[in-house]
């Protein structure tokens, strides 16, 4: 077989064909840039970087900021939505860096955590419907363009969606600290299945939007974890929206990857029903409770994009290299596999070179 480009073997593996070697790849938003990662990339580590095909425009809301006060190494800012109904906001703690470096991210590579949520008592759903109401999608391919131009055969570009209907009410405007959402959704359920109900209205043309760029595969960011959404969650408020999904994107030849980074075990028969691609980010064990070959027999007609676990990077190199030669013996063939060295944090140099001192040598078939 001719050798492939990593572009060319990551496609291959989401598109459940057999590549040359098994593909493996860093995230933009996680990677450090300097002589590791260039050592690990001349030795076939692919790149692969999610934007947005679309810029979001809120109409008829005014939004401020003011500093608030915050724990020790944090910065915090209290950001309100002001509409002709009322008004919500939100406090979010951020770590030194975020806004100079990727993707929002601090220097150790951490999302802002928010405080305080825009939902915080039931009449705040009437004010967050409004915006949702009021908030259009419009087309904006060139970041998306760029990044293709820019990385090349290098990996692939993703068009990125943000989370779906539900986690947007699960982990951003709501929470589930302390049960907080499941317990609106006992005392105030048509307010909650309103909000839920709009936004799946509004977010349609999202789907044909990032269906027409030029990215092969969309990357919706939902955090799948079934913990956090049970069977009968998922079923109802997940599996309707990846079809909405799945039918702008399959009708032109693009394919939907999820982000399910979470203990799947529960909802392993329900993935296999849907209408899901690529499930990204699969964590095996000790993050997830599925392994890795358990979850091919599952769902034959799925890649699988594997996470590679935070805590075996924290054992160290050695540890490392060891849990990567047991992860290949599970992949029988290879096929329908990538692995992504982290899709959550940050690799050190030794880690991100001991892992690939295992995967540059995985030819297909293992």
């Amino acid at each position: 077989m001719t050798e492939l480009t990593r572009r060319e073997r990551i496609l291959a593996a989401a598109r459940r064909q057999r590549a040359d070697r098994l593909p493996f790849f860093h995230y933009w938003r996680h990677s450090q840039v300097g002589w590791a990662e260039r050592e690990c990339r001349n030795r076939g580590m692919g790149l692969n970087w999610v934007r947005p095909a679309y810029v979001e425009i809120l109409h008829g809301v005014e939004i401020s900021e003011r500093r608030v006060p915050a724990a020790p190494g944090f910065s915090a800012v209290q950001r309100t939505y002001t509409t002709p109904i009322g008004s919500v906001w939100l406090e979010e703690w951020r770590e030194p860096g975020v806004g100079e470096w990727h993707a929002q991210r601090s220097w150790r590579g951490q999302t802002s955590h928010l405080k305080e949520r825009l939902i915080k008592r039931p009449e705040d759903y009437a004010v967050v419907q409004w915006m949702v109401e009021h908030t259009e999608y419009v087309p904006d391919y060139f970041p998306i363009e760029q990044a293709m131009d820019w990385v090349g055969e290098d990996g692939v570009v993703l068009s990125g969606l943000p989370h779906g209907p539900f986690n947007m009410l699960a982990l951003h405007w709501v929470g589930v600290e302390d049960g907080r959402l499941y317990y609106h959704m006992a005392d105030c359920p048509d307010l909650v299945e309103a909000l839920y109900a709009a936004t799946c209205r509004a977010r349609a043309p999202l789907y044909e939007i990032a269906a027409q760029s030029p990215a092969p595969i969309t990357l919706c960011g939902d955090n799948i974890d079934s913990v956090l959404a049970s069977p009968r969650l998922f079923r109802e408020y997940m599996l309707p929206v990846y079809h909405q999904m799945a039918a702008a994107l399959h009708k032109r030849d693009k394919l939907l990857a999820v982000h399910m980074d979470g203990r799947l075990r529960a909802l392993k028969a329900l993935i296999a029903e849907s209408p899901v691609d690529i499930v990204e980010a699969f964590h095996p064990p000790p993050l997830g409770d599925l392994d890795l070959g358990e979850a091919l027999a599952a769902w034959p007609d799925k890649a699988i994009w594997v996470g590679f676990p935070g805590p075996v990077y924290a054992q160290g190199p050695e540890a490392t290299q060891r849990y990567a030669r047991e992860l290949l013996a599970q992949i029988g063939a290879g096929d329908r596999v990538a692995i992504a060295m982290s899709t959550e944090n940050q690799v050190s140099n030794e880690n991100l070179l001991a892992l690939t001192s295992v995967l540059e040598r995985a030819q297909l078939p293992l």
